[in-house]
C-alpha cells in the first residue's frame, strides 16, 4: 500500500495495519468512493491528560449541565462529523469505522446536554496505548472542545501514551497541541502501540475533575 495510492477497497485489518505503521486513509470528498493513504511529514499530537483548559472554559464547565458518554452512539458521532459542506469521510470510511467499532478498535465520546441530547463529540481508533483522533463536531459552542478535554483526561487514566490528531490546527495548538516530525511520531507510535491500555477499563471522569492540575495548564 503506497502513500497516495488510490485504494477503492480497504479492510478493517488493513486499516489497523496502516495506523500501526503511521499512515491513515482519507477520501478526497464524500462523493468520491476512493480512499488514499497519507503519511504527513509533520503530525499533530495532544498531550495525554494535560490539555490546556482556559479560564473561560473552566468557568463554562463549572456552570453548564453537560455530561459525557462513551460509545453510547458511535455512528451518530461519525455522522455529526461528516455533516458539513466539505468532508473527507465518505461511505467506505463510515463502513470501516462501524466495523472497527464492532471489533472494539473505534470509539466515540459524546457530549450531551442536561436533557441527554447529543450536542457534540469526538471519535477515533485505538491500538494499544495509542489513540488516533479522527474527527469531532459541535452543535453548541465549546462542545467539541469539551469532548477533547474529557477524552484527554480519560486516556490518561486508562494508560494511553499517544493522542494523535493527524494534522495540527490552530484550535488544537490553543489546547496544548504540538507539531512533531514524522520520525519522532513514528518513535512515539512504536512505543505506544505496545502498551496494554483499555479505553473501557474505567468510567469517564466527572466533569468537576476536568480542570484539576493533571488536565490543565494556566
Amino acid at each position: 500500500m503506497a502513500i497516495g495510492e488510490r485504494a477503492r477497497l480497504i479492510t478493517p485489518e488493513q486499516m489497523l495495519w496502516g495506523y500501526a505503521n503511521g499512515i491513515f486513509p482519507m477520501a478526497v470528498s464524500a462523493s468520491d468512493p476512493a480512499l488514499h493513504w497519507f503519511d504527513p511529514p509533520e503530525r499533530g499530537v495532544l498531550p495525554v491528560g494535560r490539555v490546556h483548559v482556559s479560564r473561560s472554559m473552566r468557568r463554562h464547565l463549572r456552570r453548564c449541565d453537560w455530561q459525557a458518554t462513551l460509545n453510547r452512539d458511535f455512528m451518530a458521532v461519525v455522522r455529526g462529523c461528516a455533516d458539513r459542506d466539505e468532508t473527507w469521510i465518505n461511505e467506505p470510511l463510515s463502513r470501516l469505522y462501524a466495523a472497527l467499532h464492532a471489533k472494539g478498535h473505534a470509539h466515540s465520546l459524546e457530549i450531551r446536554d442536561g436533557a441527554g441530547a447529543l450536542i457534540g463529540g469526538v471519535f477515533g481508533l485505538s491500538i494499544g496505548g495509542a489513540f488516533f483522533g479522527e474527527s469531532m463536531f459541535s452543535q453548541r459552542d465549546n462542545a467539541s472542545k469539551a469532548a477533547l478535554i474529557w477524552l484527554s483526561a480519560h486516556l490518561a487514566q486508562c494508560g494511553f501514551a499517544l493522542f494523535d490528531t493527524q494534522y495540527p490546527t490552530g484550535h488544537l495548538v490553543s489546547m496544548g497541541g504540538q507539531t512533531i516530525p514524522r520520525v519522532e511520531y513514528h518513535r512515539r507510535l512504536s512505543a505506544a502501540i505496545r502498551l496494554d491500555a483499555d479505553l473501557a477499563a474505567l468510567p469517564l471522569p466527572e466533569r468537576q475533575a476536568l480542570w484539576q492540575p493533571s488536565t490543565q495548564t494556566s
